[in-house]
Formats: C-alpha cells, sequence, structure tokens
C-alpha cells in the first residue's frame, strides 16, 4: 500500500495531469478555463474567491520554493521560523474561509445549480479536506519549513528523478500522509476540473499596453430607452 500510495499514485496523477490537460486544450479548447458564474451571481463570489486565491496562492508558491531550493529556505528562515509559521497559517485560513463560502454559495444559489457538476462538488469538497489537514499539520507539528525541506524535498525530487526513496515519508505522521495523497489527487483531477484554468493564467496582461477606450457616442441618447439600436444610419460600401 505504501508502494501505491507514495509511488504508483504520484506517477499516475502526473501523467494524468500532464496528458489529460494537452489533450483537452487540443480537444476542447474553449473548456480550459474556470467556467466563470459571476454573470449569475456576484457578490458572495467575490468574498469568497479573493480569500481563497489569495491564500492558495501563497501556499502553492511557498510549497514550490520549499521544493525547489530547500537549502536556501532552511538558511532563510532560521530563527524566523516562527513568523513564517504563522504567516502559512493565516494564508491557510484564508484559503480556507474563501472555499468553503465559495461551497456553499454553489450548492445554495438556485441559479449556479443549473450549471454546477458532481466534479464541481468533489474537487471543492477535496480541496476543503485538504487545506483542512494542512491548517491541522502547521497547528499540530512545528517547524514544517523545515522538515518539509528534510522529508518532503528530498522524497519529490525522487519522484522527479525517478529513483523513488520513501524513507522520510515513511517517518511522518499519519495527516502528513493524507495531505501527500491528496495533494497528488488534486493534480489527478485537473484535467477533469474547472481547477485546470489555472495553466492559462492571464499572466501578461500584467505587462500588456494599456488599452485606451475612447467612446464618441451620446451616452444619454445610447441610455435612453427610447433610441433605436443604432443611432447612425448604416452606410453600405
Amino acid at each position: 500500500m505504501d508502494n501505491f500510495l507514495f509511488i504508483a499514485f504520484p506517477y499516475l496523477a502526473l501523467i494524468v495531469a500532464i496528458g489529460g490537460s494537452i489533450y483537452r486544450y487540443r480537444a476542447t479548447g474553449f473548456s480550459y478555463s474556470s467556467l466563470s458564474s459571476q454573470f449569475l451571481e456576484t457578490k458572495s463570489l467575490f468574498f469568497g474567491s479573493v480569500p481563497f486565491h489569495f491564500g492558495i496562492i501563497f501556499l502553492f508558491l511557498a510549497h514550490l520554493i520549499g521544493f525547489l531550493f530547500p537549502g536556501l529556505v532552511q538558511k532563510i528562515i532560521g530563527a524566523n521560523w516562527y513568523a513564517f509559521e504563522t504567516l502559512g497559517l493565516a494564508f491557510g485560513l484564508s484559503a480556507l474561509v474563501g472555499i468553503v463560502l465559495l461551497f456553499v454559495r454553489r450548492i445554495t444559489n438556485e441559479r449556479l445549480a443549473v450549471v454546477t457538476s458532481k466534479m464541481d462538488i468533489f474537487i471543492e469538497l477535496v480541496l476543503i479536506a485538504q487545506i483542512i489537514a494542512g491548517i491541522l499539520i502547521a497547528v499540530q507539528y512545528k517547524w514544517g519549513a523545515g522538515w518539509y525541506a528534510s522529508n518532503m524535498a528530498p522524497y519529490l525530487w525522487s519522484i522527479v528523478t525517478f529513483s523513488p526513496d520513501l524513507s522520510g515519508v515513511l517517518a511522518l505522521p499519519a495527516l502528513i500522509q493524507f495531505h501527500i495523497v491528496a495533494a497528488f489527487l488534486v493534480f489527478l483531477l485537473i484535467p477533469f476540473s474547472r481547477f485546470v484554468h489555472f495553466l492559462v493564467a492571464p499572466f501578461h496582461y500584467i505587462s500588456r499596453p494599456f488599452q485606451v477606450v475612447i467612446w464618441t457616442w451620446d451616452r444619454k441618447a445610447i441610455r435612453d430607452t427610447n433610441t433605436p439600436m443604432t443611432p447612425f444610419k448604416p452606410k453600405n460600401n
């Protein structure tokens, strides 16, 4: 079972995540988005989406940096481990509050129920369980950044280099092992859920030139219900 959970399942999850995402992009590219429901409901979406995304992005980057540069992370944190632990816990709570609000919104709003699939419900439940596990780990097992760099990073690198080494993982508590398996489950579900949208995040908007929009129509006339749709007489070439 250990070999399946920490060797076979991670490889299966990564293969499905990469291969499935590529196939979905090529076969149904227009579905490669979050399939936003903002037009159906906006207010509660804002209060759920903002804390969730701020929290989950910080946590993802923290885990990624700890994986890529474990030695550097240990040196940087040093005696300041308590501040980093507190910061991580705060962002974890932010992500949890956000995802719970989004989940409640999805199951209680009648308009959203029409566009909600079983996968939407399942992926949100998995994320809730994953975030709760992470918060419990932060509370119960101190020095998370330290043992992540010394136990988790070598295990993850062993998976990447196709030389699986479970010695560090098997020494961890069951809660942390659950957190690891649930993380790979999230990767496995990426091609089948709305979660795929983070692969095509519009980061190019940050550096692109501003789009200048000039309104040349009479706003009062356009917004008057008695005004025809087109205030100008069409001209044919």
